[in-house]
């Protein structure tokens, strides 16, 4: 079939893949990196409790059948090896049926990855990444053209996600309507880049732009996705810019970059494509069975799309495979952050020697300007943050992080860009305190070299020890 090829994507097909490998490759490092702590057989929220009462058809992963933390640690790392080889284009050299097969792999083990996360996974970038890495893994090698049926579902995920995003804004908070949302988000967003204390200080006249900007960009540019070229090429280059400048303004984990590497899929790119045979038959009749299937599980996320209850970031099926999204439907006016600190001393005495614990990412020490972590994706600081909108947030999870510091648990303070105490000198106490934070002015700034005030507003956690301690004689 002539029209079931594209060759002028080639160039796109490439740079779309090769993207996709890199993300793929930092969510595999981040999960190597940081599970111990967290979902390991000593983490906050061990996996092996969660199996024992989630069954396989809920949640499908490797880990239902075995887990320790071994095995994951080696899933993955061959993760990160996979996602290396596709990166370096090992996929083209392999023969299109295997070139398919090696991208499920990634695909299958961080499937099992997210579907065992819990808390620490429940974001829409999981999603977006498993059901961009499953279609994506149907785009064909060298051996073939890219398939134009899959070139436009990827689309249809980017719709969804920008389109979803801009409906649940239109009817979430009312500031997104009076275009005032960013007088108030880059200071209260998740986690602040370095440029993120210049955006909160633009004039309220270009912020009121911004949000008129994102409106465009997500509620009238995405229709445009699906019209003749150069104009999808336009809108395509034109939310890629959108992304580039959220990408500034903050830290979004793979978020910006997988609606980046979609935003390829209608970005026809300059390139002469090579020579290449037309796509066998089974490939087509398997891209049009998978199109036919994708379109059929489209149906709930739709129909959330439209309802007027929509929600953000659900997944309708075990298998990631289409899903909804959204972000900040709602915005913060108030910027709050749970501070962590702990003492040697032998009572939890307000004037007791307090030492804090500081994070990587989240806002801790004014005077200490925020980092660009994103694409990696620091999941404590993140979950951190809903903590200080409501303890509710943490029941599952805060108890045993002060566990874990009251035991200078080696893996716990990995995560931490500092703690307090020195190896093998345990706290006897800790306590978590609420402080309200704001961006300093310019005249601040320069004053006190702080970027950030903070004010004390109420005890978070009393003074807490490990049951049992025994006092020191």
């Amino acid at each position: 079939m002539d029209w079931f090829t594209a060759p002028d994507y080639w160039w796109s097909r490439l740079v779309l893949q090769r993207g996709l490998a890199a993300l793929y490759l930092v969510a595999f490092l981040t999960a190597a990196l940081q599970f111990r702590a967290l979902l390991g057989e000593r983490g906050m929220l061990p996996i092996p409790r969660f199996v024992a009462r989630v069954p396989f058809r809920r949640a499908p992963s490797l880990f239902q059948w075995r887990y320790s933390d071994g095995l994951f640690a080696a899933c993955a790392w061959a993760g990160c090896a996979v996602s290396a080889a596709l990166l370096a284009g090992v996929d083209s050299e392999l023969p299109l049926w295997a070139g398919i097969l090696l991208w499920l792999v990634p695909w299958a083990l961080y499937l099992s990855i997210v579907n065992v996360g819990q808390t620490w996974y429940a974001f829409g970038w999981e999603s977006l990444l498993l059901e961009t890495g499953f279609l994506a893994a149907f785009l064909g090698n060298d051996d073939v053209a890219p398939p134009v049926v899959v070139l436009f579902l990827l689309r249809w995920i980017l719709f969804r996600v920008e389109f979803g995003a801009g409906l649940i804004k239109l009817r979430g908070d009312a500031c997104w309507r009076k275009l005032t949302c960013l007088d108030y988000h880059h200071e209260t967003q998740p986690m602040p880049g370095p440029l993120s204390w210049f955006f909160h200080h633009l004039p309220r006249p270009v912020h009121r732009v911004e949000v008129a900007a994102n409106h465009l960009t997500q509620l009238v540019v995405p229709v445009l996705l699906f019209t003749p070229q150069p104009v999808a090429s336009a809108a395509a280059a034109l939310m890629i810019v959108t992304q580039l400048w959220l990408v500034l303004s903050g830290n979004f984990s793979w978020l910006n970059w997988v609606t980046i590497v979609l935003a390829l899929s209608a970005l026809r790119l300059p390139g002469t494509a090579p020579s290449v045979p037309p796509a066998p038959l089974w490939y087509e009749v398997l891209l049009l069975a998978i199109a036919a299937l994708l379109l059929f599980l489209s149906y709930h996320p739709v129909t959330n799309m439209v309802s007027r209850r929509q929600v953000m970031n659900r997944s309708f099926d075990p298998l990631h495979l289409v899903n909804t999204y959204g972000a900040f439907g709602s915005v913060s006016r108030v910027r709050y952050e749970v501070v962590v600190e702990g003492t040697l001393d032998d009572g939890p005495r307000e004037d007791a020697d307090w030492r804090e614990y500081a994070f990587r990412g989240k806002p801790g020490d004014p005077r200490r300007w925020p980092r660009q972590f994103a694409p990696y994706h620091l999941r404590l600081d993140w979950l951190m943050w809903f903590a200080a909108l409501s303890p509710a947030y943490a029941g599952d999870w805060f108890g045993a992080l002060v566990e874990r510091l009251l035991e200078n648990d080696r893996d716990t303070l990995r995560l931490l860009r500092r703690s307090p105490f020195p190896p093998g000198t345990p706290p006897r106490y800790v306590r978590a305190r609420l402080f309200r934070y704001r961006y300093t002015s310019l005249r601040e700034l320069r004053e006190t070299g702080a970027c950030w005030e903070r004010t004390y507003v109420r005890e978070y956690l009393p003074p807490t020890r490990l049951a049992g301690a025994a006092r020191r004689p």
